[in-house]
């Protein structure tokens, strides 16, 4: 059976576990695991990816991370590309280093955002790597310290988990903290990491409990969430892939959406080439990243080489365009649906 495509959309929040092939060490020292957060904060930094929670272990990394300005399936590529042939440079070694496809769970957030940065955090006590919480304090590679404010990180968002336990930043660090230290003794937690229908209803003990009752559940492994809440995604992912496919039947292409673009704008393609900062020209580049990154799936790279610029900024300039408030009738009107 063919694996299931990844979800994903702005905004979305996500629980990625990677792990190392066979179960191997991604970690041998210290220097890999500074290299791989160097890597990491600098593909968050550049696609504005917001990370609540992260933790290094031996053989695996747990990341809780906010889709920004790139999808996170680019963020991952970026990230574990470029941390591979390091470390496999490093070592002198050849071949895959992680398993070939790291899970990730699309998260309902109100449900589930506090629940898994405890998780998360606590993966160094579980695993006895570490013996307590004042160890867990102290950690480098765990973002449980950074958000009680004993060390720090430009690249992890302490402020939004922090005011889910209060007003001021003392006593949210308190509420924190100990909201955290008892969620050491609830061990590891299938229903944060399980199949999908056992997550969605809490269990199997809850799930044993429905049996024959006419309640309808909906589950899926790719998304950590209330039935409702894995309807609803699944109901808008294929919406999404519909609408792609009519864009791919109407048989558009890059060459012919910049023409497009630059037509309705009344300017040159060479126009939309350039660099200039006139605002025309400004939301024209933005409405075309927009269209043929978010809706006919080009992806970052080729755009960046029509139109002379980076990849980042093409990634940029689609998150502007869709803020655009005409920005539907603009589509309508270049692609016909």
């Amino acid at each position: 059976m063919p694996r299931k495509a990844r979800i994903d959309a702005p905004g979305a929040l996500h629980h990625i576990i990677v792990r190392g092939m066979e179960k191997k060490a991604i970690f041998r020292q210290e220097m890999d695991r500074k290299d791989f957060l160097k890597r990491l904060g600098a593909v968050l930094i550049d696609t504005e990816t917001s990370c609540y929670a992260w933790v290094l272990m031996r053989n695996h990394v747990h990341l809780l991370l906010r889709t920004g300005l790139a999808p996170i399936a680019t963020v991952m590529r970026r990230l574990l590309t470029g941390y591979a042939v390091s470390f496999n440079r490093r070592y002198r070694r050849h071949g895959h280093l992680f398993q070939n496809r790291y899970k990730s769970f699309l998260c309902e957030e109100q449900t589930y955002l506090k629940e898994l940065v405890r998780y998360i955090h606590l993966n160094p006590l579980r695993a006895k790597a570490l013996k307590d919480l004042s160890q867990l304090k102290r950690y480098a590679f765990c973002g449980h310290g950074v958000l009680l404010g004993r060390r720090k990180n430009d690249w992890q968002d302490c402020q939004y988990v922090l005011r889910l336990f209060g007003e001021s930043v003392s006593a949210a660090r308190r509420s924190y903290g100990a909201y955290v230290a008892k969620g050491v003794s609830q061990g590891h937690r299938w229903d944060l990491v399980g199949g999908g229908l056992i997550r969605s209803v809490g269990g199997w003990s809850i799930l044993k409990g429905l049996r024959g009752s006419e309640l309808r559940i909906k589950g899926d492994e790719r998304i950590l969430g209330s039935s409702d809440f894995v309807e609803r995604v699944l109901k808008e992912a294929n919406e999404q892939l519909e609408h792609k496919l009519q864009l791919d039947a109407a048989g558009f292409n890059l060459d012919e959406l910049i023409d497009k673009v630059a037509s309705t704008f009344d300017m040159s393609v060479d126009d939309l080439k350039t660099s200039s900062k006139n605002r025309n020209i400004v939301q024209a580049r933005a409405v075309l990243c927009y269209l043929a990154v978010r809706k006919l799936r080009f992806s970052c790279t080729d755009v960046a080489r029509r139109l002379n610029i980076s990849p980042n900024t093409v990634s940029m300039a689609a998150s502007r365009g869709q803020k655009i408030e005409d920005i539907s009738q603009i589509q309508a009107q270049l692609l016909g649906v």
